[in-house]
């Protein structure tokens, strides 16, 4: 059955273990919670891995429906022939991979490139939709922006102000998301954009990632003196999943879908992050001492949420992020009922 038809008929209810769909890099963060999601909903998943073998892949394995649905596949984004391969067959490819880094240069070609060869072999492959997964960083780093300005879809960060911040990830980022546009427009390949804030939640994979270490491990160890004056938006990296087979699934779903759970200062984070875990030796100190506070910005994720669209709130997922850190390892258990 070509791909059209196949991606037809999974957007009329058809048997979706019929339908084949690839994750780049299905053993990270964000790609082991779609996973999940994809095997929950029944389809069969191919996940592209650098090394398959490796005991930081073991766990989607064990995920329900693994054993019948799920491949495993060595790939790298770097390595075309790999993505052609991979992608065979497949009518749909969900690409997270992403290298996430603001001093190594070289990661910012992997992030670009990367994005070029998948949007390429996919066509080459007859996939019709990809989703790509991009960030907010792609949006906000804007310095002629309106303080009371919504920012939405149509926004993107200003590259030279990304570079002059030392903001590499942005850069990456925004200009791999440029990339995947321009080459999926000229291949007639559909593509939809996930733009997810920092995403927080229950880690899948063995591993530390590295927002969640500096979000909330950093803090809750004592490491970190002081939080930064700054404002951040947050989502549940369940949701980001969501979001992720939600907008495959709408057949007319094209372009940009932000997808923000929660805007806040890193002062009302911290705080409710002291109010849930108080055993914890959490700083209280602002780096920038009494300076005046930068004002929260708002998004729009008015897009996603008329697609059905409901976020996890903030308070719910971090609860639920500190439990599985502790479960892990990662963070001691203190003795103390969290104020959930």
């Amino acid at each position: 059955m070509h791909a059209n038809h196949r991606f037809t008929a999974a957007m009329d209810g058809a048997d979706r273990s019929s339908m084949v769909v690839c994750v780049t890099g299905a053993g990270g963060f964000i790609g082991s919670s779609l996973v999940k999601e994809l095997l929950q909903r029944g389809y069969a998943v191919r996940g592209t891995a650098r090394n398959p073998e490796d005991r930081k892949n073991a766990h989607l394995h064990s995920l329900d429906g693994a054993k019948e649905r799920l491949s495993l596949h060595r790939a790298d984004v770097l390595d075309y022939k790999s993505l052609c391969a991979a992608f065979s067959l497949c009518s749909g490819v969900f690409h997270v991979a992403s290298p996430v880094s603001d001093n190594d240069p070289e990661l910012m070609a992997v992030a670009i490139e990367g994005t070029k060869n998948v949007i390429n072999a996919a066509a080459d492959k007859g996939v019709q939709r990809v989703v790509f997964t991009s960030s907010y960083g792609a949006v906000h780093m804007n310095p002629n922006r309106s303080p009371d300005q919504v920012l939405d879809e149509s926004c993107w960060s200003d590259l030279e102000f990304c570079l002059k911040t030392k903001n590499l990830y942005c850069y990456a980022k925004t200009v791999a998301e440029r990339t995947a546009m321009e080459e999926a427009s000229k291949r007639g390949i559909q593509l939809v954009v996930v733009v997810p804030s920092l995403t927080l939640g229950e880690m899948l994979q063995p591993t530390l990632n590295l927002g969640i270490q500096l979000l909330i491990v950093s803090y809750m160890k004592g490491a970190k003196k002081t939080y930064a004056n700054t404002v951040s938006g947050y989502v549940d990296v369940q949701d980001v999943a969501r979001a992720h087979v939600l907008v495959y699934e709408t057949p007319t779903a094209r372009g940009r879908y932000l997808c923000i759970g929660d805007v806040m200062h890193r002062s009302e984070f911290i705080r409710m992050m002291r109010e849930l875990f108080p055993q914890y030796p959490i700083t209280t100190k602002c780096k920038d001492g009494n300076a005046a506070r930068v004002k929260p910005y708002k998004f729009s994720t008015q897009r996603l949420q008329a697609l059905g669209m409901k976020f996890t709130p903030l308070k719910e997922t971090l609860h639920r992020t500190v439990l599985c850190l502790q479960a892990q390892g990662h963070i001691p258990v203190l003795s103390h009922k969290s104020a959930l």
